[in-house]
Protein backbone atom coordinates (compact mmCIF):
# COMPACT_ATOMS: atom_id res chain seq x y z
CA UNK A 1 0.00 0.00 0.00
CA UNK A 2 1.33 3.37 -1.08
CA UNK A 3 2.69 5.96 1.53
CA UNK A 4 -0.32 8.73 1.87
CA UNK A 5 1.15 11.94 -0.04
CA UNK A 6 0.18 15.20 1.70
CA UNK A 7 0.43 19.03 0.00
CA UNK A 8 3.17 20.70 1.06
CA UNK A 9 3.24 24.43 1.15
CA UNK A 10 6.65 26.35 2.42
CA UNK A 11 6.86 30.02 3.35
CA UNK A 12 10.07 31.04 3.17
CA UNK A 13 10.92 34.37 5.90
CA UNK A 14 14.12 35.71 3.93
CA UNK A 15 14.98 37.68 7.31
CA UNK A 16 15.49 34.49 9.45
CA UNK A 17 15.91 32.48 6.76
CA UNK A 18 12.93 30.31 7.36
CA UNK A 19 10.18 27.74 6.32
CA UNK A 20 6.89 27.52 7.36
CA UNK A 21 4.66 25.04 6.51
CA UNK A 22 0.90 24.28 5.86
CA UNK A 23 0.31 20.15 5.33
CA UNK A 24 -3.04 19.18 3.94
CA UNK A 25 -4.79 16.19 3.25
CA UNK A 26 -6.05 16.82 -0.46
CA UNK A 27 -8.67 14.51 0.69
CA UNK A 28 -10.53 15.87 3.51
CA UNK A 29 -8.68 19.62 3.16
CA UNK A 30 -7.72 18.85 6.61
CA UNK A 31 -4.14 21.03 7.32
CA UNK A 32 -1.52 21.26 10.21
CA UNK A 33 0.92 24.58 9.96
CA UNK A 34 4.54 23.84 11.56
CA UNK A 35 6.64 26.01 12.65
CA UNK A 36 5.16 29.82 12.60
CA UNK A 37 6.84 32.76 12.34
CA UNK A 38 5.80 36.00 14.70
CA UNK A 39 7.83 38.98 12.66
CA UNK A 40 10.22 40.66 14.83
CA UNK A 41 12.74 43.21 14.14
CA UNK A 42 15.29 43.51 17.60
CA UNK A 43 16.54 47.31 16.07
CA UNK A 44 13.14 48.33 16.33
CA UNK A 45 11.67 46.18 19.14
CA UNK A 46 8.46 46.07 16.46
CA UNK A 47 6.54 42.56 16.28
CA UNK A 48 4.00 41.93 13.55
CA UNK A 49 1.88 39.64 11.56
CA UNK A 50 2.65 39.26 8.22
CA UNK A 51 4.08 35.84 8.23
CA UNK A 52 1.12 34.08 10.18
CA UNK A 53 -1.35 36.06 8.03
CA UNK A 54 -0.12 35.60 5.07
CA UNK A 55 -0.25 31.56 6.03
CA UNK A 56 -4.13 32.06 7.38
CA UNK A 57 -5.12 33.77 3.76
CA UNK A 58 -3.74 30.84 2.20
CA UNK A 59 -5.67 28.52 4.04
CA UNK A 60 -8.84 30.47 3.52
CA UNK A 61 -8.48 31.42 -0.18
CA UNK A 62 -7.84 27.24 -0.44
CA UNK A 63 -10.83 25.96 1.40
CA UNK A 64 -8.64 24.31 4.20
CA UNK A 65 -9.42 23.29 7.75
CA UNK A 66 -6.87 23.75 10.57
CA UNK A 67 -6.25 20.69 12.09
CA UNK A 68 -3.34 21.93 14.41
CA UNK A 69 -0.21 24.05 15.34
CA UNK A 70 2.66 22.59 15.40
CA UNK A 71 6.20 23.66 17.02
CA UNK A 72 9.38 21.67 16.15
CA UNK A 73 11.13 22.48 19.06
CA UNK A 74 11.71 26.25 20.90
CA UNK A 75 13.59 28.11 17.94
CA UNK A 76 16.67 30.44 19.09
CA UNK A 77 16.11 32.63 15.72
CA UNK A 78 12.46 33.48 15.35
CA UNK A 79 9.77 34.25 17.35
CA UNK A 80 6.75 31.36 17.31
CA UNK A 81 3.32 32.69 16.14
CA UNK A 82 1.59 29.58 17.58
CA UNK A 83 0.25 31.92 20.35
CA UNK A 84 -1.35 34.11 17.73
CA UNK A 85 -2.78 31.83 15.53
CA UNK A 86 -4.30 29.64 18.16
CA UNK A 87 -6.05 33.16 19.60
CA UNK A 88 -6.98 33.65 15.60
CA UNK A 89 -8.47 29.89 15.10
CA UNK A 90 -8.86 28.15 18.10
CA UNK A 91 -6.35 25.33 17.09
CA UNK A 92 -4.26 23.82 19.28
CA UNK A 93 -1.00 24.08 19.83
CA UNK A 94 1.35 21.16 20.06
CA UNK A 95 5.43 20.08 20.81
CA UNK A 96 7.47 17.80 22.03
CA UNK A 97 7.35 16.61 25.77
CA UNK A 98 10.77 16.98 25.86
CA UNK A 99 10.23 20.84 25.94
CA UNK A 100 9.98 20.93 29.40
CA UNK A 101 14.02 20.22 29.59
CA UNK A 102 14.51 22.89 27.52
CA UNK A 103 12.35 25.60 29.88
CA UNK A 104 13.51 24.22 33.32
CA UNK A 105 17.01 24.95 31.46
CA UNK A 106 16.64 28.45 30.26
CA UNK A 107 14.37 29.25 32.97
CA UNK A 108 17.50 29.53 35.30
CA UNK A 109 19.60 31.51 32.26
CA UNK A 110 16.99 34.26 32.49
CA UNK A 111 16.10 34.00 36.24
CA UNK A 112 12.64 33.65 35.93
CA UNK A 113 11.26 31.60 39.09
CA UNK A 114 7.85 32.03 38.66
CA UNK A 115 7.55 30.41 35.20
CA UNK A 116 5.49 27.25 35.00
CA UNK A 117 8.35 24.92 33.30
CA UNK A 118 5.79 22.30 32.52
CA UNK A 119 4.75 22.32 29.16
CA UNK A 120 1.51 23.89 29.68
CA UNK A 121 1.77 26.62 27.89
CA UNK A 122 0.76 24.50 24.43
CA UNK A 123 -2.36 22.05 24.04
CA UNK A 124 -0.81 18.73 23.96
CA UNK A 125 2.97 16.97 23.91
CA UNK A 126 4.09 14.47 21.71
CA UNK A 127 5.52 11.58 23.39
CA UNK A 128 8.02 9.69 21.08
CA UNK A 129 6.47 7.71 18.74
CA UNK A 130 2.74 9.08 19.40
CA UNK A 131 0.25 8.68 16.11
CA UNK A 132 -2.01 11.47 14.95
CA UNK A 133 -4.16 11.98 11.79
CA UNK A 134 -3.96 15.38 9.60
CA UNK A 135 -7.21 14.19 7.90
CA UNK A 136 -7.11 10.84 6.75
CA UNK A 137 -3.10 10.92 6.49
CA UNK A 138 -1.11 9.33 9.60
CA UNK A 139 1.29 10.95 11.11
CA UNK A 140 3.55 10.10 14.02
CA UNK A 141 6.35 12.02 15.91
CA UNK A 142 10.14 10.95 16.40
CA UNK A 143 12.26 12.44 19.01
CA UNK A 144 15.23 14.08 17.50
CA UNK A 145 17.62 15.84 19.99
CA UNK A 146 21.17 16.92 19.20
CA UNK A 147 20.14 20.49 18.18
CA UNK A 148 17.83 21.47 21.26
CA UNK A 149 16.92 18.79 23.95
CA UNK A 150 13.39 18.83 22.93
CA UNK A 151 13.83 18.57 19.01
CA UNK A 152 11.47 16.52 16.77
CA UNK A 153 10.33 15.14 13.36
CA UNK A 154 7.02 15.10 12.25
CA UNK A 155 6.78 12.26 10.08
CA UNK A 156 3.33 13.46 7.95
CA UNK A 157 2.82 10.53 5.75
CA UNK A 158 5.70 10.33 2.55
CA UNK A 159 6.67 13.68 4.30
CA UNK A 160 9.07 14.63 7.78
CA UNK A 161 9.36 17.80 8.79
CA UNK A 162 13.00 17.93 9.92
CA UNK A 163 13.46 21.85 11.34
CA UNK A 164 17.24 22.52 12.76
CA UNK A 165 18.32 19.12 12.59
CA UNK A 166 19.38 18.48 8.42
CA UNK A 167 19.48 21.22 6.06
CA UNK A 168 19.40 20.89 2.45
CA UNK A 169 22.28 18.55 1.20
CA UNK A 170 24.53 21.71 0.35
CA UNK A 171 24.37 23.28 3.59
CA UNK A 172 24.83 20.10 5.93
CA UNK A 173 23.77 19.80 9.31
CA UNK A 174 22.76 22.22 11.91
CA UNK A 175 24.25 23.27 15.24
CA UNK A 176 24.82 21.49 18.31
CA UNK A 177 26.18 23.96 20.58
CA UNK A 178 23.15 25.41 22.14
CA UNK A 179 22.83 24.81 25.59
CA UNK A 180 21.50 21.26 26.38
CA UNK A 181 22.72 20.31 22.49
CA UNK A 182 24.58 16.98 21.62
CA UNK A 183 26.86 16.95 18.57
CA UNK A 184 26.60 12.74 19.40
CA UNK A 185 22.58 12.84 19.63
CA UNK A 186 21.96 14.62 16.47
CA UNK A 187 24.07 12.35 14.80
CA UNK A 188 21.83 9.81 16.24
CA UNK A 189 19.21 11.81 15.19
CA UNK A 190 20.03 12.09 11.81
CA UNK A 191 20.36 8.39 11.25
CA UNK A 192 17.23 7.71 12.22
CA UNK A 193 15.45 10.15 10.07
CA UNK A 194 17.93 8.75 7.39
CA UNK A 195 16.31 4.72 8.00
CA UNK A 196 13.26 6.29 6.67
CA UNK A 197 12.03 5.09 3.41
CA UNK A 198 14.76 6.49 0.38
CA UNK A 199 11.37 8.24 -1.17
CA UNK A 200 10.86 10.13 2.03
CA UNK A 201 10.59 14.12 1.48
CA UNK A 202 12.76 15.76 3.17
CA UNK A 203 11.50 19.42 5.02
CA UNK A 204 14.12 21.57 6.80
CA UNK A 205 13.47 24.49 8.75
CA UNK A 206 15.88 26.43 7.54
CA UNK A 207 17.92 27.51 4.09
CA UNK A 208 20.75 30.11 3.87
CA UNK A 209 21.27 29.93 0.19
CA UNK A 210 24.99 29.41 -0.12
CA UNK A 211 26.17 30.77 -3.06
CA UNK A 212 23.45 33.01 -2.83
CA UNK A 213 21.03 30.44 -4.89
CA UNK A 214 17.32 30.68 -4.71
CA UNK A 215 15.92 29.41 -1.43
CA UNK A 216 15.03 25.36 -1.25
CA UNK A 217 13.83 23.24 1.03
CA UNK A 218 12.41 19.85 0.28
CA UNK A 219 15.00 17.06 -0.78
CA UNK A 220 14.54 13.21 -0.11
CA UNK A 221 16.24 10.81 2.35
CA UNK A 222 17.88 8.95 -0.68
CA UNK A 223 19.48 12.80 -1.88
CA UNK A 224 20.66 13.17 1.73
CA UNK A 225 22.28 9.92 1.63
CA UNK A 226 24.28 10.42 -0.62
CA UNK A 227 24.59 14.15 -1.27
CA UNK A 228 24.77 15.67 2.16
CA UNK A 229 28.08 17.52 2.66
CA UNK A 230 28.35 16.21 6.37
CA UNK A 231 26.50 12.78 6.17
CA UNK A 232 28.16 11.51 3.26
CA UNK A 233 31.96 12.00 3.93
CA UNK A 234 31.78 11.66 7.45
CA UNK A 235 30.56 7.68 8.52
CA UNK A 236 31.03 7.67 11.92
CA UNK A 237 29.40 9.08 14.76
CA UNK A 238 33.24 10.09 15.88
CA UNK A 239 33.98 11.99 12.46
CA UNK A 240 30.77 13.34 12.08
CA UNK A 241 31.17 15.39 16.62
CA UNK A 242 34.72 16.20 15.73
CA UNK A 243 33.54 17.89 12.36
CA UNK A 244 30.41 19.19 14.16
CA UNK A 245 32.14 20.13 17.44
CA UNK A 246 34.94 22.25 15.36
CA UNK A 247 32.27 24.33 13.12
CA UNK A 248 30.43 24.88 16.14
CA UNK A 249 33.10 27.17 18.07
CA UNK A 250 33.42 28.96 14.95
CA UNK A 251 29.97 29.86 15.24
CA UNK A 252 28.69 33.31 16.73
CA UNK A 253 25.07 32.56 18.70
CA UNK A 254 21.95 33.62 16.68
CA UNK A 255 21.39 37.49 16.92
CA UNK A 256 18.11 36.36 17.89
CA UNK A 257 18.55 33.75 20.47
CA UNK A 258 18.10 35.91 23.53
CA UNK A 259 14.71 37.63 22.39
CA UNK A 260 13.43 34.58 21.20
CA UNK A 261 13.91 31.59 23.54
CA UNK A 262 11.78 33.75 26.55
CA UNK A 263 8.78 33.73 23.97
CA UNK A 264 9.57 30.52 22.58
CA UNK A 265 9.41 28.55 25.77
CA UNK A 266 6.16 30.12 27.05
CA UNK A 267 4.27 28.82 23.52
CA UNK A 268 4.46 32.24 21.86
CA UNK A 269 3.71 34.50 24.17
CA UNK A 270 4.70 37.94 24.26
CA UNK A 271 5.63 39.40 27.77
CA UNK A 272 2.63 40.92 29.84
CA UNK A 273 2.11 44.44 29.20
CA UNK A 274 3.87 46.31 32.17
CA UNK A 275 2.09 49.34 34.24
CA UNK A 276 2.68 51.76 31.19
CA UNK A 277 1.01 49.35 28.80
CA UNK A 278 4.50 47.96 26.81
CA UNK A 279 5.62 44.80 26.94
CA UNK A 280 9.45 44.60 28.23
CA UNK A 281 11.50 41.45 26.78
CA UNK A 282 14.83 40.51 29.36
CA UNK A 283 18.17 38.97 28.55
CA UNK A 284 20.89 38.21 30.71
CA UNK A 285 24.14 39.15 30.09
CA UNK A 286 27.43 37.35 29.80
CA UNK A 287 25.44 34.07 29.59
CA UNK A 288 26.08 32.25 26.23
CA UNK A 289 29.58 31.89 24.91
CA UNK A 290 29.68 32.51 20.86
CA UNK A 291 30.39 35.91 21.08
CA UNK A 292 30.74 37.75 17.56
CA UNK A 293 34.44 38.60 18.26
CA UNK A 294 35.18 35.03 19.42
CA UNK A 295 35.70 34.07 15.76
CA UNK A 296 38.28 36.59 14.87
Amino acid sequence: MATPTPYVKGFYDARTFSIQYVVADPETKKCVIVDPILDFDEKSGATATKNADAILTYVEQRGLEIEWILDTHPHADHLSAARYLKKKTGVPTAIGEKVVEVQKLWKGIYNWPDFPADGSQWDRLFAEGEAFKVGHIPARVLFSPGHTRASITYVIGDAAFVHDTLFMPDSGTARADFPGGSASQLYRSIMEILSLPDETRVFTGHDYRPDGREPLWESTVAEQKTKNIHMSRYKSETEFMKLRETRDRNLSMPRLILHALQVNINGGRLPEPEANGRRYLKFPLDALQGAAWDGQ
